[in-house]
C-alpha cells in the first residue's frame, strides 16, 4: 500500500504546476516515501491539462482527472478522494502557496501520534487585511458552531487517514467543513500544525468576497443536514407541534373566555371578530404544515441518497 496519496485540485495554474511538481518529488524521494500525486483539473481555461499531460509522461506517479466545467474545489477534492490509496491523503492547492516541505511532519503526526486529521495553520498569511479579516470572523463562527477549536478551517494543505476522507461526502462548497463533518463521523482526534504561508508567485486569486457568504451559508446547511438529515422529524416534527400547541392554546383561551361571559351575563363579541382567533387558525396551519413536511422528509431520508455526479472529459 502506498504511503502517501496527494491530491491536489486546480484552476488555471499551467505556471505553477511544473515547479509543484518537482518540489514534491524532491520531498517524497528525500523521505523515501511510496507516493501519488492525484491532480484534479477543475475545468482550467488555460494550458493546465496540457502541462499535466506532459509531466505526466515523466513521472508515472502522477495521476490527473480532467473535469468538462469548473465544478468547484469541492468537486474535485470528492473526486481526488474516491481515487486515492494512500495511507495517509495529503491535500494542498496548486497555487505554491502550500509548502510540500511540511508533508513528512504532516506524515508523521498521522501515523504517529495517531490523529485522524491534521489541519494546517497559516499563521503568518501573505493575504490583504479584506482577506483575512472575514476569515478570521469565519472561522471564529465555524468554531463557536462546531466546537471544533481550529484557527484555519479553510487551510489546504491537511493531512488525513485514508478512512476519514472515505467517510466525507463533498458538494457545494463542504470542503471548508470537513473537519466538521469528521468529527460527527466519530473521527475526533484532530490536530493543528502551523504550516508556512508562501506568497502567491503566478496568476491571482481564483476566490471572492462571495465566498464568505456562501461559506456560511453552507455552515448552516451542514449543520443542519448533520443534526437533522437522518431525522427531520425531530426539527419540523417539534416545532409542528409546538406551533399547533400554541394555536391550539389560544383557541380554547378564547371559547372559555366567551363561555364566561356568558354564563356571567358580560358583553362580548364573537371569536371571529377577535384578532387573536386569526392568529391561532395560522399557529395551527402552520403547525400541521411542518408536522406533514417531517413526515414526507423522513420518507426522503429512507428512500434516497444524496449522490453526486461530475462530468470527467479525460483521465491519465
Amino acid at each position: 500500500m502506498l504511503a502517501i496519496s496527494i491530491v491536489v485540485p486546480l484552476y488555471n495554474e499551467e505556471e505553477s504546476l511544473p515547479e509543484l511538481c518537482a518540489w514534491i518529488e524532491r520531498v517524497m524521494d528525500e523521505n523515501q516515501f511510496t507516493y501519488e500525486v492525484i491532480f484534479v483539473n477543475d475545468g482550467s481555461k488555460d494550458r493546465s491539462w496540457q502541462v499535466l499531460k506532459s509531466l505526466a509522461a515523466q513521472n508515472p506517479r502522477i495521476k490527473a482527472v480532467s473535469f468538462s466545467r469548473n465544478y468547484g474545489k469541492s468537486a474535485a477534492l470528492h473526486v481526488g478522494f474516491q481515487k486515492a490509496q494512500g495511507s495517509v491523503v495529503i491535500t494542498m492547492d496548486a497555487d505554491l502557496q502550500d509548502s510540500p516541505d511540511e508533508i513528512p511532519e504532516l506524515y508523521r503526526m498521522i501515523t504517529v501520534e495517531d490523529y485522524d486529521l491534521v489541519s494546517g495553520w497559516k499563521q503568518k498569511r501573505f493575504d490583504p487585511l479584506s482577506k483575512t479579516i472575514p476569515t478570521k470572523l469565519y472561522n471564529a463562527a465555524i468554531k463557536w458552531m462546531s466546537g471544533i477549536n481550529l484557527h484555519d478551517n479553510n487551510c489546504g494543505l491537511k493531512a488525513y487517514k485514508l478512512e476519514v476522507i472515505k467517510t466525507i461526502r463533498l458538494y457545494g462548497e463542504m470542503h471548508r467543513y470537513i473537519p466538521v463533518q469528521a468529527n460527527w463521523n466519530g473521527f475526533s482526534r484532530i490536530g493543528e500544525k502551523v504550516v508556512q504561508h508562501q506568497a502567491r508567485k503566478y496568476g491571482t486569486t481564483k476566490f471572492g468576497i462571495e465566498r464568505f457568504l456562501y461559506g456560511l451559508l453552507d455552515l448552516l446547511s451542514i449543520t443542519f443536514v448533520q443534526k437533522f438529515g437522518k431525522r427531520p422529524m425531530h426539527l419540523f416534527g417539534s416545532l409542528g407541534i409546538l406551533s399547533f400547541l400554541v394555536g391550539l392554546f389560544i383557541t380554547l383561551y378564547l371559547i372559555g373566555d366567551k363561555i364566561y361571559s356568558i354564563s356571567n351575563h358580560i358583553p362580548f363579541r364573537n371569536i371571529t371578530d377577535n384578532t387573536w382567533f386569526y392568529l391561532a387558525l395560522v399557529a395551527i396551519i402552520i403547525g400541521s404544515q411542518l408536522f406533514l413536511a417531517g413526515f414526507i422528509g423522513e420518507l426522503l431520508t429512507m428512500n434516497s441518497d444524496r449522490t453526486t455526479d461530475y462530468q470527467i472529459r479525460e483521465e491519465l
